[in-house]
């Protein structure tokens, strides 16, 4: 004869651990809180940092979220019957740390315990962002960490524009767009925020409505004006991460030491003809920019895009994978091209990436009790009379 569902319970809480939501509330922070309800209880109220694993999904999905059985986990449910059930189910799988809540949320509120109504993605949010929240790495977890994330991106050219449209498309906040130049119709070649009749419109705001249609959830702070030492502290903080899309070196070594400043990741981008490069500058973990070229170069070894050209299609592949290495970051996941440099050449389809340690003699992030000076970095490495674009 089969069992009921109480007897069931009942016999799976005399072969599990179960522990109190004092116990629980103790050890917030040091072991992994499962929530096992369905996703319209948990909106309603969850115990702050629990993951959601619907317990109709644990034994599937629970290996991708947790795959070390040895991870001390806490399940709860509404009332500590479906816990139960599920921590018998995940020890039977190997798991050999679980515990289930007694008496589950309904008894957590009851004690006054803190809770709080976690965000949650819309119907809408759900269905645009279904690919993402397919990923273990992502999760609706992720893609509401994406939403709330804040990216500044250096330039709305050649690179900026694959890199905003990626970042736009994946649902990041807020993005930021520093460039201070019009729209021109060679910029069309590569520049794909910008069209024909945009021509003479100045190129943050172009942006912004080719960004907008692409997703409402984004919102978008354009900064028509040139990145200097005067403001780039200001324009900088408050963002997760800076996306360097720019065409010339002041702008690098300005935004390489305001980021040692306001220790903020800089992703590095750069083409040249038919190369490019990506690394990933993270404040005091590994090499900044200044690491690798210590010094502006002079101008004659500085060409601009403008001077020396750059086939269309390379930024494109440049910029994407800059916007990729910033949802990594954002994320968590994977591992960012810090210490490393990544090389394109797009004639021989070629990628190679290159070791790059932090130099100790550094003039910028050697010390980070000193960060370098904000200074101008114009009439170093630029001809006289020429102006800052982006690529």
């Amino acid at each position: 004869m089969a069992l009921t569902y109480q007897e069931l319970v009942a016999q799976a809480k005399k072969q599990i651990r179960e522990v109190s939501p004092a116990e629980v509330e103790e050890r917030l922070g040091e072991v992994v809180i499962v929530d096992v309800r369905e996703p319209d209880e948990y909106e309603q109220g969850a115990i702050r940092g629990a993951k959601l694993i619907p317990r109709g999904l644990l034994e599937s999905s629970i290996g991708m979220h947790v795959p070390d059985p040895d991870t001390e986990l806490i399940l709860y449910c509404a009332g500590g019957a479906r816990s139960a059930l599920a921590a018998k189910a995940l020890a039977d799988m190997g798991y050999r740390n679980v515990s289930s809540m007694a008496g589950g949320f309904g008894r957590w509120k009851a004690e006054g315990r803190p809770w709080e109504t976690p965000r949650t993605l819309t119907k809408e949010q759900k269905a645009r962002y279904s690919r993402h929240t397919l990923l273990p790495e992502v999760g609706e977890e992720g893609q509401i960490k994406l939403l709330e994330s804040k990216v500044l991106l250096v330039g709305a050219g050649g690179l900026g524009s694959p890199a905003a449209f990626y970042l736009a498309a994946a649902g990041v906040g807020t993005l930021g767009i520093v460039d201070f130049d019009v729209v021109d119709a060679t910029n069309l070649q590569r520049q794909i925020l910008h069209t024909l009749d945009r021509v003479g419109v100045p190129k943050v705001e172009s942006a912004r409505e080719t960004l907008q249609a692409i997703n409402p959830d984004v919102k978008i702070e354009p900064y028509m004006e040139r990145l200097s030492a005067d403001n780039v502290l200001d324009i900088m903080s408050g963002y997760d991460l800076v996306v360097d899309g720019g065409d010339n070196f002041p702008t690098r070594y300005l935004v390489n030491d305001a980021s040692l400043h306001l220790k903020i990741p800089v992703v590095h981008g750069a083409i040249f003809r038919f190369e490019g490069q990506v690394s990933v500058f993270k404040p005091y973990e590994g090499p900044c920019y200044r690491c690798l070229f210590p010094q502006p170069p002079p101008p004659e070894l500085a060409p601009s895009c403008a001077e020396a050209g750059v086939l269309g299609v390379l930024p494109g592949i440049i910029g994407s994978i800059e916007a990729m290495e910033a949802i990594k970051l954002l994320l968590g996941v994977g591992e960012p091209l810090v210490g490393r440099l990544l090389t394109y050449d797009a004639l021989t389809e070629e990628f190679r990436t290159l070791r790059l340690r932090r130099n100790p003699r550094c003039p910028a992030c050697a010390d980070e009790q000193m960060p370098p000076k904000i200074v101008e970095y114009d009439g170093l490495c630029m001809p006289a009379g020429s102006v800052a674009r982006t690529a």
